[in-house]
């Protein structure tokens, strides 16, 4: 149970039905076509469907309890006595549910930010916690006004640590994200260029990203990029950490190595980690979960296990291997121009390979900017790559971009990814690496899967 009618009542006073009969509700339901006994209905309205649609659905499939809309009719197929909160707005009534949940359950919080690597900072930030504390995290990605208060909601109520990923396309957004979780402690991994088409500039990105900081407690702590220039002007807040690779500092992070499949560093307290990502910014992204782990009184060597054991979200820079034993590395959940640039930069350092393959599609919501930026991917491709391969409209330039500086690279560009099959075929052989990176939206799975299965 998370909670019972007559509590959600103290708070959502104008209803109907049984309210005070302290009927357990054990989850939320959103999709009423699942099964989920004990639940509560919470209809949400979109462009193209009305949740209320499907009341009798959800009561059918366990819902005990139901949240409605004030400028809804209340459907007939309600049974007597069901109990029904009249909301002026569902997914407002679900964000002040899980604002209310989270004051009585009391976790310390962590709220986590950034352009690129949020998902796999929050599952070590979570890995790291969980070493120590019962700790409750976002699933996937449900990091958006509806998703976050569907985490917080679905915490046990012996939770002791919330881990909450916060996500955002414009203005706003962190802020409302923000002052429904109150965090304790709030991450900020970088500022890049996702989402730079509703906020204009990096600038802007910078901007929306600190408002994280909105609902943040007055004892908390704000851990940053200490390298993003973006970010200077916080420097001086007593609430701020910085890690970087720069000495200045709070957290300072050295000897970066990148092997075959984990990467060693050392951060300024002199010790060694190992996580098991690839790449200087996963190492940025193991010195926010260490630090935060410090700050919550956990020993240095159960930090230093718990990155060892960490399980990350899939297609976030997850080795693969297909035909003849080739090596591919997903990283196609999502893209910018500095986490592709990030990727490829990842591909140079890695040993042990004869051939290096960068098979790289659109990233999306860039608006004005898509051309110059895609280009910029250009600028950290070298002769260490064997070839490239662009896939989609604007990523275009990129092939043209690396024809243009000369470099013995093969490279050649399709609209279409499943043409991409053929020409691929001559790589997979052991000693290749293949890469793939690219916007969620160009399901740069399926051809991972092609490759996989031929």
């Amino acid at each position: 149970m998370i909670f019972t009618t007559n509590w959600l009542s103290s708070f959502l006073a104008d209803t109907s039905g049984k309210v005070e009969d302290h009927i357990a509700i054990e989850q939320i339901m959103t999709d009423s076509r699942k099964q989920i006994k004990n639940s509560l209905f919470v209809p949400i309205v979109g462009e193209n469907f009305d949740g209320h649609d499907f009341i009798k659905q959800a009561i059918d499939h366990g819902a005990v309890a139901t949240l409605w809309a004030k400028d809804r009719d209340l459907s007939k197929v309600i049974p007597t006595g069901f109990p029904v909160f009249f909301v002026e707005d569902t997914v407002s009534a679900l964000q002040e549910m899980a604002a209310q949940y989270r004051d009585k359950i009391n976790p310390t919080v962590i709220g986590v930010t950034g352009s690129n690597g949020k998902t796999s900072t929050k599952d070590m930030i979570s890995s790291v916690m969980k070493s120590t504390y019962r700790t409750h995290f976002t699933d996937g990605n449900f990091n958006n006004e509806i998703g976050l208060p569907l985490t917080i909601l679905a915490m046990d109520q012996d939770t002791e640590v919330l881990v909450l990923e916060m996500g955002m396309s414009d203005f706003g957004e962190i802020e409302l994200l923000s002052d429904i979780a109150k965090p304790d402690y709030a991450v900020i991994t970088n500022i890049g260029e996702s989402h730079i088409e509703f906020l204009g500039s990096r600038q802007g990105i910078a901007k929306a990203k600190l408002e994280i900081t909105s609902g943040l407690k007055g004892n908390g702590k704000l851990i940053i990029d200490g390298d993003e220039e973006l970010l200077r002007h916080v420097h001086n807040d007593p609430k701020v950490i910085t890690c970087g690779f720069k000495p200045y500092n709070d957290v300072t992070i050295y000897n970066v190595e990148i092997k075959h499949d984990q990467t060693v560093f050392n951060l300024s307290d002199d010790i060694t980690y190992t996580v098991p990502l690839l790449g200087e910014h996963q190492a940025q992204n193991a010195s926010y979960a260490i630090t935060l782990g410090k700050l919550m009184g956990i020993d240095s060597e159960v930090i230093k296990n718990a990155l060892h054991t960490l399980s990350i979200t899939s297609m976030r820079f997850e080795m693969l291997k297909g035909k003849n034993d080739v090596a591919m590395i997903n990283d196609a959940y999502n893209a910018s121009p500095t986490s592709m640039k990030a990727a490829v930069e990842v591909v140079k350092q890695m040993k042990g390979f004869s051939e290096k393959v960068l098979i790289l599609g659109d990233i999306f919501e860039l608006g004005e900017h898509s051309i110059a930026m895609h280009q910029s991917v250009a600028d950290v491709i070298d002769e260490s790559v064997t070839a490239l391969f662009t896939v989609g409209k604007d990523s275009r330039v990129i092939s043209e971009a690396v024809q243009e500086k000369q470099l013995p690279v093969r490279t050649k560009h399709v609209e279409v990814k499943e043409d991409l099959v053929e020409s691929l075929q001559p790589y997979l052989k052991k000693d290749t690496l293949l890469l793939f990176k690219a916007s969620r939206g160009m399901q740069f799975e399926s051809l991972i899967n092609k490759l996989q299965n031929i």
